[in-house]
């Protein structure tokens, strides 16, 4: 190869990799949310997939004692991106991305096995039309009112189709949610000018499923069903990671 042939193989080469770069460039950054019982970790196994497709990936990591504090830190996370965001919210953090969705900033939002309230709707107000379910009932609350789940509820109840190990690890390092939060009512609903995913989790023991598609029917969300438990991003993290990549291109157009 002579040294002319070399040089253009190079620039050929960089081209072709700040083309990539470009493209990916041009898509939506993810801001991921955890709910209760949970931490940043908890997409843990969703986050590579997202990468791979050159997505910029943020995880937030929630105090889990307001609603309002947990909208402020997610908040941050959409102003340190540089252009749209896709936000992405699990369980509690339903109620998190729909208030703090009402930005600029944000072109779509998926919700995982999450509340969806309307403006001044609490979460806690969701659930008054359903039974109890089997996870809530086992709900402990500390002297001063924090909601943590046993480890025994977390293996059956809050994430029953990851192994046991796991699960054991999800208990120790769950993060605890204030019982008042659930009671804190949203001011806007974000989900009523954007586009919206929502992934219902048909054997879910924490939200109940009937909510869950009662909820993606009333924001009009394009609606993906698996066969899993309350954390999907842990079982079936490949079929979550297809939903927000969906997301990602949607609102890239």
């Amino acid at each position: 190869m002579t040294i002319r042939n070399a040089l253009s193989s190079v620039a050929l080469a960089s081209a072709a990799l700040l083309g990539g770069n470009a493209v990916a460039a041009d898509l939506p950054s993810v801001v991921l949310v955890h709910g209760a019982f949970a931490d940043g970790s908890d997409w843990a196994k969703v986050i590579p997939l997202l990468q791979a497709k050159g997505i910029h990936v943020t995880a937030v990591q929630n105090g889990l004692e307001s609603l309002a504090g947990d909208v402020a830190a997610t908040r941050r996370a959409i102003d340190n991106q540089k252009g749209k965001v896709v936000l992405v919210g699990h369980s509690w953090a339903g109620t998190v991305i729909t208030e703090a969705g009402d930005n600029d900033k944000v072109a779509g939002l998926v919700y995982v096995a999450a509340f969806a309230p309307d403006a001044g709707q609490s979460s806690a107000e969701l659930g008054k039309d359903y039974p109890p379910s089997p996870g809530a009932k086992r709900l402990v609350a500390d002297a001063k009112g924090w909601l943590t789940l046993p480890p025994q509820a977390v293996a059956e109840d809050f994430a029953p189709d990851v192994p046991r190990a796991q699960a054991a690890v999800m208990a120790v390092t769950q993060g605890p949610l204030q019982a008042k939060a659930l009671e804190d009512k949203t001011t806007v609903a974000a989900w009523k000018t954007r586009p919206s995913w929502f992934i219902v989790s048909a054997n879910d023991r924490i939200i109940s499923p009937d909510l869950e598609r009662a909820m993606a029917r009333k924001i009009g969300a394009t609606t993906t069903t698996l066969p899993t438990s309350h954390v999907p991003q842990q079982s079936r993290p490949k079929d979550v990671a297809a939903v927000i990549i969906a997301a990602v291109n949607a609102s890239a157009k």
